[in-house]
């Protein structure tokens, strides 16, 4: 057995921690690089930068025909997202059949019948460290990554032959790189396990979120964030049956992975979803018995909210695993249970991805048959019809969530009123029907999300599919916008605000130096037949710091990106209510928000 005493480093680099005090002691490929030959260090003697996790992840998909490589996307800050796909050779040349395969196992029209499991792959999603100050995940990727390439196929044969392992290393790059630019900065050559060490106490705003500060891991279900909206598109492109989420938590608690309290699962998730979290949990809790870690699950945690790693997939017919390591949050702390060192927390990540894998092989015909029967039991004739409530804008931006999601969005203008209509599956269900009773009264985290309430939109469930009497098409966000026409003002634009992109087209026109005016009072143009209420905009076209024709073009480019349509004025007197546009009583000119935020910090 491996030893688990947890040392001080004296150096930056341990030749006392091989590879194999992280992984299993077998006859690799030497054609595929190690993460030390490649960094020059062994993993845990710093923290990974992404750019060097990504450079080695494009490195070991270049040297290894196990392997395809696919950027699915970047951050704010330009980093890639990157989707590693790890199935054997033989599979790669065929990669796409195989990935239609899956999906169409879970489709009623999919054409295959049960007796053909044997012919579809099962999908692992495996993903690290989506709050990047949680990085013992994203530090351990590199080595669960080089043994899926260089481990003997006698050993990952089982998993690799028959299945297909997408591989997410980095959910969070943003922050996992400001985190360790700030961790490794602040590293002592002799480590100190003082938790009152600078390295331990990270300034404001940390590496938890993302560029805006943003915590990803509520953003599953609103994928308001170009890293949710990748990780969601690829999540629905291969329909995986087991998810994997590396975290960690406090330094002096052990090591916990799911399934968390019984009583606070959603009532949406199957019995036998948390059965075979169950199932799976045992393979876990036997590999950190084989090297000596404490742990713990069924507690603590809930599995409840659906806008989170660990539970999304469980409304989706697959199994969501979350796994929480105590956290050194630097090099070395001392906690209740010793001292507990950063390559230590990596193993046990590197410990239960491995253990994940095998579970995976082994129970993949189980989870093929409960990700089916979940899918297929769940269509039904019903669905529901979300009415645009007289904001166009803001029905359509809910119907783009839930396009996001992968659900078959309708739309319809032809009704008495604008509507969209989505079929009832088990998400939408959850995401639109609230719970109003609690097994439990204590949450770790979320416990109401509808998203029709969110955008306080009335909605209501039908039978039958899409009402007739009008007609539907199937919702796509440019093909859905409304029709503009664009027409040039020779006075002043006008602009409602009863529309949920308002407001971003008039910060987009005080973002470019237009001057705009706000009325507060209702009024009416054009021989009463336009009318508008308090709050409308009112550009006008003179006194502007362009001519008409760029504000014109200005304000074609915003109609265009929001579907709002400019009304324009040939004149600044109104025809019923209010006062003329150069009222100082009734206009006033709107500043553009400036926004501040404070953080710690300052010169000495």
């Amino acid at each position: 057995m491996l030893c688990t005493c947890v040392r001080a480093q004296s150096a930056n680099t341990e030749a006392d921690r091989p590879l194999t005090y992280y992984l299993p002691d077998l006859e690799y490929d030497p054609s595929i690089p190690t993460p030390e030959s490649f960094l020059g260090w062994q993993i845990g003697d710093w923290h990974i930068s992404h750019d060097l996790q990504q450079a080695y992840m494009r490195l070991l998909a270049a040297s290894s025909d196990r392997i395809e490589l696919v950027e699915i996307g970047r951050t704010y800050e330009d980093r890639p997202l990157l989707n590693l796909v790890f199935t054997s050779p033989e599979n790669h040349a065929r990669l796409e059949e195989l990935r239609t395969l899956h999906v169409n196992w879970n489709e009623p029209d999919g054409g295959l019948r049960d007796a053909d499991i044997d012919r579809v792959p099962a999908v692992l999603y495996q993903g690290f460290s989506i709050h990047g100050n949680e990085p013992s995940g994203g530090n351990a990727a590199p080595l669960v990554a080089y043994y899926l390439a260089a481990a003997p196929m006698s050993e990952v044969g089982a998993v690799l032959n028959d299945n297909i392992v997408v591989f997410d290393p980095a959910y969070n790059p943003d922050g996992l790189n400001r985190f360790a630019s700030w961790v490794n900065s602040h590293k002592n050559k002799a480590l100190t396990a003082d938790p009152n060490d600078r390295e331990y106490n990270e300034a404001y705003p940390r590496g938890r979120s993302n560029h805006y500060w943003f915590d990803l891991n509520r953003d599953w279900l609103p994928v308001q964030h170009p890293e949710s909206r990748a990780r969601i598109a690829a999540f629905h492109r291969w329909k995986p049956n087991v998810l994997t989420d590396h975290h960690e938590m406090g330094k002096d608690a052990t090591f916990f992975f799911m399934p968390g309290e019984p009583t606070r699962v959603h009532p949406g998730t199957p019995q036998i979803n948390q059965d075979l979290t169950a199932r799976i949990g045992t393979y876990h809790a036997a590999a950190l018995d084989e090297i000596g870690s404490l742990y713990y699950s069924g507690e603590g945690y809930d599995d409840f909210y659906y806008g989170k790693g660990s539970t999304y997939p469980d409304i989706h017919g697959a199994v969501g695993i979350l796994f929480e390591q105590a956290s050194s949050r630097g090099h070395l702390q001392e906690t209740e249970n010793g001292l507990l060192d950063f390559p230590f927390t990596i193993r046990n990540q590197v410990t239960t991805a491995l253990s994940t894998l095998e579970a995976f092989g082994e129970l993949r015909d189980e989870l093929l048959t409960y990700q089916r029967d979940f899918n297929l039991g769940g269509v039904t004739q019903s669905g529901y019809v979300i009415d645009a409530d007289g904001d166009p804008g803001r029905a359509r931006e809910l119907a783009n969530i839930l396009s996001r999601h992968d659900l078959p969005v309708q739309h319809s203008t032809d009704g008495e009123t604008e509507a969209y209509y989505v079929p009832k599956t088990p998400f939408t269900e959850a995401a639109f029907e609230p719970i109003l009773e609690f097994e439990d009264s204590l949450f770790y985290d979320v416990s109401t999300f509808s998203l029709s309430m969110a955008f306080n939109l009335p909605y209501r469930e039908v039978s039958g599919g899409a009402p007739g009497g009008q007609t539907w098409t199937a919702f796509d966000r440019e093909a859905s916008m409304p029709a503009v026409d664009h027409s040039q003002a020779e006075y002043a634009y006008l602009l409602p605000s009863n529309d949920y992109y308002a407001v971003k087209a008039v910060y987009q026109l005080l973002d470019a130096g237009v001057r705009v005016k706000v009325s507060d009072q209702p009024f009416a143009t054009g021989g009463g037949r336009n009318t508008f209420g308090r709050g409308t905009a009112m550009i006008p076209v003179v006194g502007q710091d362009m001519s008409a024709e760029e504000l014109h073009a200005l304000i074609t480019e915003v109609e265009n990106e929001t579907g709002l349509d400019f009304i324009p004025a040939a004149s600044g007197t109104v025809d019923a209510g209010g006062l003329m546009f150069g009222s100082r009583a009734a206009y006033q000119t709107l500043r553009k928000p400036e926004i501040a935020l404070l953080v710690e910090g300052g010169y000495q």
